[in-house]
């Protein structure tokens, strides 16, 4: 695994820890009863961002580094997984037969 590779592993696994978080502890204009003019009552008044992006990225590092573990220690290589998923491979050529 490469540098550019563990980067965008680690940037996918932040998107989707953060976009699982968002919603969390959100408190609207509406639960809140003060909406303001011209806005939606779903609003979010509360959101915490910085906290949600600090426990994002915690969260992050731990299934990150695990992750890499796992690709680099070689338990699990492309060719068992081709291998569970298409069979045998079949030789180049076609069969003698």
């Amino acid at each position: 695994m490469g540098v550019t590779s563990a980067l965008v592993l680690f940037a996918v696994i932040w998107s989707m820890i953060f976009m699982i978080a968002l919603p969390i502890r959100v408190k609207t204009q509406g639960d809140l009863g003060d909406v303001v003019e011209g806005t939606h009552a779903g609003a979010p008044e509360h959101h915490h961002l910085k906290k949600k992006a600090w426990w994002t990225t915690g969260i992050t590092l731990v299934l990150w580094t695990f992750t890499v573990w796992f690709i680099l220690s070689g338990i699990v290589t492309v060719a068992d997984i081709e291998y569970w998923l298409h069979g045998d491979p079949t030789p180049i050529g076609g069969t003698d037969g």
